[in-house]
């Protein structure tokens, strides 16, 4: 054994002690270990197994055996089993692999710039065996949450690994059996007035999630009661579709199955929403995320009778850009206050651009004559000076229409 090796060896236990009291000095849920003795005892010994098995293959790159490969997969399902959550488990591999990388290079200083060959060997073996190592971990910790957790909250936790980059998304997805795709439509279902979700709304969502085959997560509640539901759809039928559309310039690319899964999920929800959607590949969900949340604040809140349909950045992104500036904002704010004097004018003016200004369509949806609507439309350009039918009528009214529905305006 060489130098590098052996100091590696000497050090074993001390490096081993150092990560435990590491592991509960960084990360909360590790305080356990301060109170128990038993835990802090096998959390050492494994930590203590690990260094001497690396010291013990990696001088001639020797795999780590089925038997080892299994006991690190047990201490998987020890942790899920206490209860750690997947944000502590990252927390751990991470602490884990720094300190494993730190201890290499003490070593390797103690050498005093010696045993590069004998580092070289360590790190050759490091990379694919930690890589394999994690992924035993990652199969032990989901054995016990398959077990362990109803349906709907793996489905969240696979939601959640996605929108975070967490490799375990590869085994929470085989335990649900869902496939990974490649990109994803992540939606947004804003709702101003979160249900509470009893076990019947509970059993509606995953027969839905299974109907569908779709992960999805509640998002954080609101201060003023409100809440979303978060879906991430496949949007894509082949890899192929995706890698010819251009990068973030595709919003309305969006699944054919999408507007289904929007009518069926919003019916159980049983109460307004607004919907956004936006597309991106896997390692870009978390900024998607933040895309459809956006969108979905400036789309309309509809009832699940109404028209509800996903929006996507073409559909608000004038409201997205009047949102941020507030003298825009309180002007097309002006433009509603005049509107209220007359009847039904905003929710004519909805119906008239929802139907692309086609009278009749228009006049249908609303249940009116068409000479009802031509009067709610004269008094629309009385009230407000703009006529609804002209270019600056639709770049205006439309925008007010909008940011009036969407709830935003207080």
């Amino acid at each position: 054994m060489g130098s590098l090796f052996a100091e590696l060896a000497r050090q074993a236990s001390t490096n081993a002690r150092r990560e435990v009291e590491t592991y509960a000095r960084e990360i909360p849920e590790f305080g356990f270990l301060d109170k128990d003795a038993r835990a802090r005892a096998e959390t050492l010994e494994y930590s203590m197994w690990f260094r001497r098995r690396t010291v013990e293959l990696s001088p001639d790159n020797s795999e780590l055996s089925g038997d080892d490969l299994g006991y690190i997969a047990s201490m998987g399902e020890l942790r899920a089993g206490a209860g750690m959550s997947l944000d502590a488990r990252q927390r751990v591999l991470r602490v884990h692999t720094a300190l494993m990388l730190r201890e290499i290079n003490e070593a390797t200083e103690v050498q005093r710039g010696g045993g590069v060959d004998e580092l070289m060997r360590m790190m050759t073996w490091f990379a694919p065996q930690g890589e394999r190592g994690i992924g035993a971990y990652r199969q032990g910790f989901v054995r016990v949450l398959r077990r362990r957790i109803p349906y709907t909250e793996q489905v969240a936790l696979l939601a959640r690994s996605l929108l975070s980059g967490d490799p375990i998304s590869v085994e929470l997805a085989a335990a649900v059996d869902m496939e990974l795709p490649d990109h994803c439509a992540v939606t947004v279902f804003r709702l101003p007035d979160r249900p509470t979700v009893d076990r019947f709304l509970e059993n509606e969502i995953a027969a839905l999630v299974k109907s569908h085959q779709v992960p999805v997560m509640w998002g954080p509640e609101g201060g003023d009661g409100s809440g979303e539901l978060i879906a991430l759809i496949p949007p894509f039928s082949d890899a192929a579709a995706a890698d010819s559309a251009p990068p973030h310039a595709v919003p309305d690319l969006i699944p054919d199955h999408l507007p289904d899964l929007v009518r069926d999920f919003a019916r159980a929800l049983d109460r307004p929403c607004a919907v956004g959607t936006a597309t991106a590949p896997l390692p870009e969900l978390a900024d998607a995320l933040d895309r459809a949340r956006r969108i979905s604040r400036a789309a309309p809140l509809r009832r699940p009778s109404a028209r509800l349909r996903p929006h996507t950045l073409a559909d608000v992104f004038v409201e997205l850009a009047v949102a941020d500036v507030p003298f825009v904002d309180d002007w097309l704010r002006t433009v509603a206050r005049r509107l209220e004097a007359g009847p039904d004018l905003l929710a004519t003016l909805d119906a008239y651009y929802r139907h692309d200004m086609h009278r009749g369509a228009t006049a249908t949806a609303l249940n009116v004559h068409t000479r009802t609507l031509d009067y709610r439309l004269r008094r629309v350009r009385e009230l407000t000076g703009i006529d609804p039918g002209s270019t600056r009528g639709v770049r205006t009214l439309s925008a007010v229409v909008t940011r009036r529905l969407s709830g935003t305006w207080r």
